[in-house]
């Protein structure tokens, strides 16, 4: 009987995260977060995005203090890792320019992420696939450190 109520509370976590949408005004429900300090948003490398609003807020700050512009070679750029998958690893990477961000302050935000996210997965019984998420391939494009597409 146990068993059957831990699979119905999965179905029903999944089934829930899944059909969550983003509020239109989230600068997460975009792949363009807020600006940097070039007036430029951070380009993203994922909408894969978190469900706990605490997640969320500490997720916008973190992406807040990433600045995109200020490198002139992508060997300057960086990418930093995003939150907590449920199985482990990042979710996402973003890319930042270690020349104008305030690294940090930074890492230290993306820290109470990974900690709230865990805490999160862990109260909520969530699972996810396994793969690992490898941080992108960096480029510079008009001023500012993203991700270079796959493929290109």
């Amino acid at each position: 009987m146990h068993t059957i109520r831990l699979g119905t509370a999965l179905i029903m976590t999944y089934a829930l995260v899944a059909c969550a949408a983003p509020a239109p005004d989230d600068p997460l429900s975009s792949k363009l977060p807020p600006a940097s300090n070039t007036g430029e948003p951070v380009p993203l490398i994922s909408t894969d995005t978190a469900v706990d609003p605490t997640v969320r807020r500490l997720e916008r700050e973190a992406i807040a203090l990433a600045r995109a512009g200020g490198c002139t070679s992508a060997e300057q750029c960086r990418s930093a890792p995003v939150g907590s998958r449920p199985c482990g690893g990042p979710r996402y990477y973003v890319p930042y320019c270690p020349l104008t961000t305030d690294t940090t302050a930074l890492f230290a935000k993306l820290r109470e992420v990974v900690r709230a996210e865990e805490d999160y997965n862990r109260r909520t019984g969530l699972a996810s696939t396994c793969e690992f998420r490898t941080p992108p391939d960096l480029e510079v494009s008009g001023g500012l450190c993203r991700a270079r597409a796959p493929g290109g």
